[in-house]
């Protein structure tokens, strides 16, 4: 059966989109729950007029921020963090400090929830780290963390 999705259905779509799926999940759970509604050839013209409607709107917002992401393509954020004895870090970096830093260091805001961290970073060294704009634009960036400078390190 073909409907349209009300509401984003994890493992079948997100809303606004048209897909096939069988009759008894759409009659027992999509319909009831009102995470869809049948396809009818009215619906379905509504639904791919609001479809290329929002394509417009990522194509328009992709490019202006072209410029943003190839600024950011290739970027390199140092984080300069505190370390323990064995090299281990207090805490760990998270895409909130991400944001900030990369935010001061290009001086335009960027979200923390564009910055992808499967999860937050707890090591010294390179890390690369995919910031989701908008539509296709993920430019890589890569943070590196060192080891913070302190007024006992520096004196030895």
């Amino acid at each position: 059966m073909k409907v349209i999705l009300l509401r984003d259905v994890p493992n079948v779509g997100k809303a606004g989109t048209i897909t096939v799926v069988s009759d008894g999940f759409a009659r027992n759970y999509l319909f009831p729950q009102r995470l869809a509604e049948p396809a009818t050839p009215d619906r379905l013209a509504i639904a791919e007029a609001r479809l290329a409607a929002e394509r417009r709107r990522i194509e328009r917002a992709e490019q202006a921020m072209r410029e943003l992401a190839e600024r950011l393509e290739g970027f390199r954020l140092v984080i300069p963090v505190r370390v323990g004895e064995s090299g281990r870090l207090y805490g760990s970096i998270t895409a909130r400090d991400i944001a900030a830093r990369l935010s001061q260091a290009i001086g335009q805001e960027i979200d923390r929830r564009t910055v992808h961290l499967e999860e937050p970073i707890r090591s010294l060294g390179e890390h690369r780290v995919v910031i989701h704009l908008v539509g296709r634009l993920r430019p890589t960036i890569v943070v590196e963390v060192v080891a913070e400078e302190t007024p006992e390190t520096s004196a030895q």
